[in-house]
C-alpha cells in the first residue's frame, strides 16, 4: 500500500479508526501500519481463525473480540469502544487506502459536513478491484438514494467518517451489510451535510473476498442494502 506525506499530520482532535475483520492476516498488518500513529485504531475480529487478531496486536492495534455474527454488529462494538470524538470505519483487506484519513476527516474538523464518504467510483479503481456485480449493486442503491433523498451519491462505500456523538445519535439498528446504508437514509432525514471525497480502491490482499468475490455474496448484500433502503423510506 502506497505512503501518502498527508498521512502524518497531525491532528488535534482525537480520531479513532475501526476496523472490522474477519480472517485477514494477510492485510491487516499492513493497513494497521499505513495509519497514522496519532490515532486510535481498534480492530474488531469476528473470531478468526487464521491469525488475524496477533498480526494486528502486533502491528500496533487494540484488537476488540466480536463474536456475534454480522459486518454492523462489529462496526457497533467498534462505536461502543471507541474513545475518540470522529469515527472512521475502514476494511481491512488492503482494499481501502488509509492515506486518505486526513481528506476524510478534515470536512469534519472544519464543520463542513456530519458525514464523509471516501467514493471508490468516483475516485480511482485499481484493476480488478471491484467486480462488476458489486459495482453495478453500488450504482443502483446510490440512484435509489437520488431518487429518494434527492443526495447526489456515487458510492455507498464503507470507508466513512463521523461524529461519535452524531453516529450515536443515529441509534443504528441494522448489524448487518445494511449498517452503511442505515446510516446514510437516516442522516438524510435529519438534514444532514454529506460529503463525498473520490478514493482510490485497490484489490484486496488475502484472495476471495467473503461477499464481493462471489455472485451470491454479492446479491446477499444487495439485498440487505436495498432492504434497508426502502424499509426507511416507507417510514
Amino acid at each position: 500500500m502506497p505512503a501518502c506525506s498527508s498521512c502524518g499530520k497531525i491532528l488535534s482532535v482525537q480520531i479513532s479508526v475501526i476496523i472490522p475483520a474477519l480472517n485477514e492476516a494477510a492485510s491487516i498488518g499492513q493497513v494497521v501500519a499505513a495509519i497514522p500513529r496519532e490515532m486510535e485504531i481498534l480492530v474488531v475480529d469476528g473470531d478468526s481463525t487464521d491469525g488475524t487478531a496477533q498480526v494486528a496486536e502486533v502491528a500496533g492495534a487494540r484488537v476488540i473480540q466480536e463474536l456475534r455474527c454480522g459486518y454492523g454488529r462489529a462496526c457497533a462494538t467498534g462505536m461502543e469502544q471507541a474513545q475518540g470524538e470522529i469515527l472512521v470505519f475502514l476494511d481491512g483487506d488492503g482494499a481501502d487506502d488509509p492515506c486518505y484519513l486526513p481528506e476524510l476527516t478534515q470536512p469534519i474538523l472544519n464543520g463542513e459536513a456530519e458525514l464523509v464518504l471516501g467514493s471508490r467510483l468516483a475516485g480511482r479503481l485499481d484493476p480488478g478491484a471491484m467486480p462488476w456485480h458489486q459495482r453495478w449493486g453500488n450504482r443502483l442503491a446510490a440512484r435509489l438514494i437520488r431518487w429518494l433523498y434527492h443526495l447526489p451519491l456515487t458510492d455507498l462505500s464503507p470507508f466513512r467518517a463521523i461524529r461519535r456523538e452524531a453516529l450515536l445519535e443515529l441509534r443504528m439498528q441494522e448489524m448487518t451489510y445494511g449498517w452503511p446504508t442505515e446510516m446514510i437514509v437516516k442522516a438524510a432525514r435529519r438534514g444532514w451535510r454529506m460529503r463525498e471525497i473520490p478514493v482510490a480502491y485497490h484489490p484486496r490482499q488475502g484472495g476471495q473476498s467473503k461477499i464481493s468475490g462471489t455472485l451470491r455474496g454479492s446479491l446477499l448484500a444487495t439485498v440487505f442494502i436495498l432492504r434497508t433502503l426502502l424499509r426507511y423510506a416507507r417510514s
